[in-house]
């Protein structure tokens, strides 16, 4: 028996809406079953999302977000997605593991500023032209940093350089105790360290009272200030025609740092001799001069922050603790005695090391990495990340106690940053915190001024710098 079958329209629409439902539903299970998701974050107000969310210690915040959201978590700072990343094992997913996904630097405005887009650290553009320039850079630096020093007594003409400025220190130590009892270090320490970049990067050191030179560590001072908290104009385009401080100080910095720059010599000729060399197939690199000073910029911007902030934390976690100071004392006459500190007394120093390692580690004084863009749309964690801006939170990947018990040889590594993009300047600074800190010691011990309540209370910024201190000293009997 035949039976006529009439099926309308409206039926014909509700099958294709169900299977379509159905269709889409498998897929989100099937992503969800894969973990193909954004990571969660915070819930994001109008226009500034969760820019105001930060407060005035974003690495603080980001330890109670952590503790909401995982290792990983989304966070929309206006109009940028920017991806925070926690924990020993996804930081070395980020910036080890895959770390060709996630080599590239975000497109926020203040990277502008950075030699117009051209330096090294803060160029957007990761390829083949970004690694020739490292390459180059990382050549440059091993040539200088081995070349023959005018005495004998040292091994390279860096090692002399820092020597020297480390007794140069010492002297203007004394001379300030013989005028006041207690005595603050910040100033004439960071002339010393920024005289041995100096002298790397323009082969000329100056003295400590010379207009130019404290010019431009106060612009770096002013910059290094005003860039302490997170510039809005990063996040919101419309804010970059704003007379906003961060910006300002960006542009007054470069201006300053490029006309200040007008002894170039030593890493400027090697790296200009470096880039002229042929390449294995015969063709000549090509690394522009705007390049080569955009390298000098880089070398001479990271060189001396990084190195005077590690210090002043060493001068006062040693009044703090005394005890520590006495054992690196006992240290040094044991395995130096009279003589100056070398480069090479660091393998012998086992407690020196370990007590420089453990302040770069205890006070996480630089809490983020430079931002990483992801180059490709790539997974983390089991998340999706599209090309977005990346974080790692550092202050809370030296602080996981299972960490400090377990990676304790990783420690160093991450105030320089870790894989590609990891600093190339290093063992300079190592060598240079060493050196500088045992030169000290060998001669002076440093004291707490008497009822002095010391503060390890940390004042945020790019990198975080203690609280205004001052101490005294004494000459070692």
């Amino acid at each position: 028996m035949m039976f006529e079958a009439k099926i309308s329209l409206s039926e014909v629409m509700a099958a294709l809406s169900t299977m379509t439902f159905i269709l889409i539903s498998v897929r989100v299970i099937g992503n969800m079953t894969k973990k193909n998701i954004l990571p969660a974050g915070p819930w994001p107000l109008p226009i500034v999302r969760n820019l105001l969310q930060l407060g005035e210690h974003p690495h603080l915040s980001f330890i109670q977000m952590r503790k909401n959201y995982g290792d990983v978590f989304l966070l929309k700072l206006g109009i940028v997605p920017v991806v925070v990343v926690n924990g020993l094992e996804t930081v070395k997913q980020v910036l080890l593991r895959d770390a060709e996904s996630f080599a590239g630097r975000p497109k926020i405005h203040i990277f502008s500023f950075f030699a117009d887009g051209k330096s090294l650290s803060f160029s957007v553009e990761y390829g083949e032209s970004w690694k020739l320039h490292k390459k180059i850079a990382s050549k440059a630096l091993r040539f200088f940093s081995k070349s023959e020093a005018k005495t004998s007594t040292c091994s390279c003409l860096l090692e002399e350089h820092v020597c020297a400025e480390a007794s140069a220190l010492v002297k203007m130590i004394l001379e300030l105790s013989l005028e006041k009892s207690a005595i603050d270090l910040t100033g004439i320490t960071i002339c010393t360290v920024a005289n041995v970049v100096c002298v790397l990067c323009f082969g000329k050191r100056y003295e400590y009272n010379d207009e130019e030179f404290l010019s431009m560590i106060r612009i770096n001072a002013d910059f290094l200030k005003a860039t302490s908290v997170v510039n809005s104009a990063d996040f919101i385009p419309w804010f970059h025609y704003l007379p906003i401080p961060a910006v300002k100080a960006a542009h007054g910095f470069y201006e300053v740092l490029n006309n200040f720059i007008n002894h170039l010599r030593d890493i400027t000729d090697a790296l200009i001799s470096i880039s002229n060399d042929k390449r294995s197939d015969g063709k000549a690199p090509l690394l522009s001069n705007d390049k080569i000073i955009s390298t000098v910029n880089d070398v001479f911007g990271a060189g001396f922050d990084t190195v005077s902030t590690c210090l002043f934390w060493i001068f006062l976690y040693l009044v703090n603790n005394p005890d520590i100071q006495t054992k690196i004392q006992e240290e040094i006459d044991g395995k130096i005695g009279l003589r100056s500190p070398r480069f090479d007394d660091r393998k012998d120093l086992h407690y020196t090391e370990a007590f420089i390692s453990e302040i770069l580690r205890h006070t996480s004084f630089i809490p983020f990495t430079i931002p990483h863009r992801a180059t490709k749309e790539t997974i983390l964690s089991g998340y999706l990340i599209p090309q977005d801006t990346l974080s790692a939170n550092l202050f809370m990947f030296h602080n996981d106690i299972w960490h400090f018990i377990i990676v304790t040889s990783l420690r160093k590594v991450l105030v320089f940053g870790m894989g590609i993009r990891k600093c190339l300047g290093e063992d300079i600074a190592c060598n240079e915190i060493f050196i500088i800190l045992t030169t000290i010691l060998q001669q002076l011990k440093l004291e707490k001024c008497l009822q002095d309540q010391l503060d390890l209370t940390p004042v945020y910024g790019l990198s975080m710098k203690p609280k205004p201190y001052q101490i005294q000293v004494a000459l070692c009997t």
